[in-house]
């Protein structure tokens, strides 16, 4: 929202306390039609901090190696709360969000990439919060810092090996499809399995583009009440670009086009998926 501050207090280990400014909710009207746009600018990474001797083990065989995930129980937990916050605050901040957010890809790797990050001072002046944090700082890693440096998507299948970290296979960049198709996992079709930060994949057919991720927030973190909610972006639209919506789970469920329900008898929706840097420990 125009004239709300952003958050320039230190963020420290554990969450700070603050005054939230009151916001007008706005409600969605339109599920997204358009899904992937060109690679937005991303801040410049740090110099990696890859050990000279990693375990390359890749326990699922889905692509991501093991020293990615997130082993640690609090640091998923703090990574979800992160993860959510952020997309979330992208919502009341939607009269100008960040210029990479252009579609509902963008908005996953935008909030993906910035739970990652150490969230000190200098975070907190460059990105807007609309609460205040209620998580902790991980301690596996934080981006850029990264055994893939700032390249946390993968973009190729196959199991992971040591030349993925030399030929590109993981980029910084990843559209919703590949999102889906190489760094997530199905947990079912059912919203009864999912978490906070779980996300929703959809594929409509007769689309150019026509994969869409909505992120699962649950509760939310800025104006709690008794609903679950969801979060996107709507992808260009015409000649509009887009914006940042929110729905609660009733809404979602009950949507006029059918198409975007998240229920099992929907061909459309593809279910309920969960980052791979989370697999293993749920």
């Amino acid at each position: 929202m125009r004239g709300v501050p952003r958050w320039a207090a230190v963020l420290a280990v554990v969450a700070s306390a603050g005054v939230v400014s009151a916001f007008v909710l706005h409600r969605a009207a339109k599920p997204p039609l358009s899904m992937n746009a060109p690679r937005g600018s991303i801040p410049a990474p740090d110099k990696s901090v890859t050990p000279a001797s990693l375990d390359l083990s890749d326990s699922f065989g889905d692509g991501t190696p093991d020293f990615l995930r997130l082993h640690d129980t609090g640091d998923r937990e703090n990574f979800r709360k992160w993860f959510t916050l952020i997309a979330e605050s992208q919502y009341y901040g939607a009269n100008k969000p960040p210029d990479e957010i252009k579609d509902c890809a963008a908005l996953l790797r935008f909030s993906y990439r910035e739970a990652l990050t150490r969230h000190d001072s200098k975070w907190a002046s460059r990105i807007y919060l609309a609460a205040p944090p209620q998580a902790g700082e991980l301690r596996t890693f934080h981006y850029p810092q990264t055994p893939v440096a700032s390249n946390l998507f993968r973009v190729r299948g196959g199991e992971f090996t040591a030349g993925d970290l030399k030929d590109s296979t993981f980029t910084e960049f990843a559209d919703a499809k590949t999102l889906w198709h190489y760094n997530t996992y199905i947990v079912g079709h059912g919203l009864n399995v999912a978490r906070p930060g779980d996300l929703l994949f959809f594929r409509q057919s007769g689309h150019d583009l026509p994969f869409h991720a909505m992120i699962v927030l649950g509760p939310s973190q800025v104006e709690p009440d008794r609903e679950q909610y969801v979060v996107y972006h709507t992808g260009p639209q015409g000649n509009s670009p887009g914006e940042i919506r929110r729905l609660s789970v009733t809404q979602l469920t009950n949507y006029p086009d059918a198409r975007w329900r998240p229920v099992a008898s929907n061909p459309s929706f593809l279910g309920v998926y969960r980052w791979n840097i989370l697999r293993g420990g749920e």
